[in-house]
């Protein structure tokens, strides 16, 4: 027969918790309003766990309440346990409902046109019941103000106002065709790039400049570049170099698999480019309090698809 005074096999763990959220919450008031009970039950449920721990938990005064160490050290063994359930509650809550309604996603022209629209079909085909608009645009929206629930971009300082979640590192490459370099020579170190045709992605009001770090870490170098072609797209850069007209500077998701194919050469390896293109891919979604349950889904699958990075 199981003996009545092992407080071992009383079931503790609502206490517990209670414990937790009196921890957050510093009073019996405000811990009972958050576990919809009543002050006195709350209470009960603290001494039911001190008379089991053989230990006092919680110091009380006229004007506060705190946890003894001993308390604390109960919290902070058992806080990571109670959120592991709390994470495990929500995804089975979200089991009972599918996905469903209108996802409006901006996105960048060439990424979404190389990247993204290859891989949509799949997360429709998931999530039958989910319909995606999709605005293609290099203009930085708000996505509040219009109307978006979520924005891909590439950068390496997402806004800080808006949730950001990043998806990937990515890195820029000069390259050419082999033919130029076989014509023109190969640029040893970026000052050699101020002699040559560069294809550039041109910026209102600045100066063509292509900025670099030695990638063992170093003092920046920038160089002013000119050549015969200039374009705000990647893809329309990639063509030219693809063409033989210059060495353009690209972001890696715009270089597969030209780049495996021996189509387009990198040059500089020793070298990182800084402040032409972004250093990493995020998904952003403005501060709201509910997130849509299409719109998490949207964002998981991001996450998936683009966690390995483009591998050049």
């Amino acid at each position: 027969m199981q003996d009545p005074t092992d407080h071992r096999a009383t079931p503790l763990w609502a206490h517990v918790h209670a414990l937790t959220v009196l921890a957050d919450t510093g009073s019996f008031t405000a811990a009972a309003q958050r576990l919809a009970c009543s002050k006195a039950a709350m209470s009960q449920r603290v001494a039911e766990l001190e008379r089991a721990a053989g230990v006092p938990l919680v110091q009380r005064t006229t004007r506060s309440v705190r946890l003894t160490e001993a308390g604390l050290q109960l919290v902070e063994r058992s806080r990571a346990a109670f959120e592991t359930i709390d994470d495990a509650l929500a995804g089975v809550r979200n089991l009972a409902a599918a996905p469903r309604g209108l996802v409006r996603l901006t996105a960048p022209v060439a990424l979404a046109r190389q990247q993204l629209l290859p891989r949509l079909p799949d997360f429709l085909r998931q999530h039958p019941q989910v319909r995606l608009e999709l605005d293609l645009s290099d203009r930085l929206v708000s996505l509040a103000k219009e109307g978006f629930d979520l924005a891909l971009r590439h950068t390496s300082h997402p806004p800080d106002t808006h949730v950001g979640v990043p998806l990937c590192d990515t890195r820029s490459w000069v390259v050419a065709s082999p033919g130029y370099l076989a014509r023109q020579g190969l640029p040893r170190r970026p000052e050699d790039l101020s002699t040559l045709d560069c294809l550039f992605y041109p910026r209102p009001g600045e100066q063509a400049l292509w900025s670099f770090e030695p990638a063992t870490g170093g003092a920046r170098l920038s160089v002013p570049v000119h050549g015969p072609f200039a374009a705000n797209n990647s893809e329309a850069l990639r063509e030219m170099a693809l063409a033989g007209l210059g060495l353009a500077l690209l972001p890696d998701f715009s270089l597969q698999p030209w780049l495996g194919r021996g189509e387009l050469v990198a040059v500089l390896p020793d070298w990182r480019s800084v402040g032409t293109f972004g250093t990493q891919l995020w998904v952003l979604r403005p501060h709201t309090s509910q997130v849509p349950l299409a719109v998490q889904a949207l964002t998981a699958w991001l996450r998936r698809q683009f966690s390995a990075g483009f591998g050049t």
